[in-house]
């Protein structure tokens, strides 16, 4: 589990090929404080397993479904991406709880930039709509957001300028395809609305 604070923008090292999947070397600094083989790893939203840590760089091994479901199928070396180890007991709740397990990939249709902020538009994939409401949560390649305004096929988020200059949001160009996964609450509280399950009072 995460919470959709970035804690560094890493580079991706090296991709090799393996058919129908592919395994993903990535440099970094500090999500390798602490980390050993088999934790998990949030990269641009996605978990994914560390399999090896050599030198400043981790590798994980990415899946044909994750390479179908997310933009890891689009990485290339040198791409910068956004990098955060799974939450811990002790860890500060900054953002919402987020599983990296992506729903969906949507693209960035417009930037509004302002003085102090930028609007993002960013196209919604059908289903996940009903899981969007006005200053809910969202996150977008593995970073916890506010949704401004929810539409049907779209939504709008506003960029600080921290989040401009720590994450790949800064650097996403109209047309970019982005990670998505909506808030886990209201996922359970669409399916035990449709299973009809009701809770009784306690005497």
């Amino acid at each position: 589990m995460f919470t959709g604070i970035v804690e560094e923008l890493g580079t991706v090292a090296a991709i090799e090929e393996q058919g129908d999947a592919l395994r993903l070397s990535i440099s970094a600094q500090t999500v390798l404080e602490g980390t050993g083989l088999g934790d998990s790893i949030s990269v641009n939203g996605c978990c994914l397993t560390v399999t090896d840590v050599t030198d400043g760089t981790w590798t994980a091994d990415v899946m044909a479904e994750t390479l179908d479901k997310t933009s890891l199928a689009g990485a290339r070396p040198g791409d910068r991406v956004n990098l955060e180890r799974a939450v811990t007991p002790q860890t500060r709740l900054g953002g919402h709880i987020v599983q990296g397990h992506v729903d969906g990939v949507g693209e960035v249709l417009r930037r509004t930039p302002s003085e102090h902020w930028e609007v993002v538009e960013v196209s919604l994939p059908p289903h996940l709509a009903p899981y969007l409401v006005d200053k809910g949560s969202i996150t977008v390649d593995g970073v916890s957001l506010t949704v401004v305004e929810a539409g049907d096929e779209s939504f709008t988020v506003s960029l600080i300028p921290e989040t401009l200059a720590r994450t790949t949001l800064g650097s996403r160009a109209v047309g970019d395809r982005v990670n998505l996964e909506a808030d886990i609450i209201a996922k359970h509280v669409e399916k035990l609305l449709q299973s009809g399950v009701h809770t009784r009072k306690q005497d």
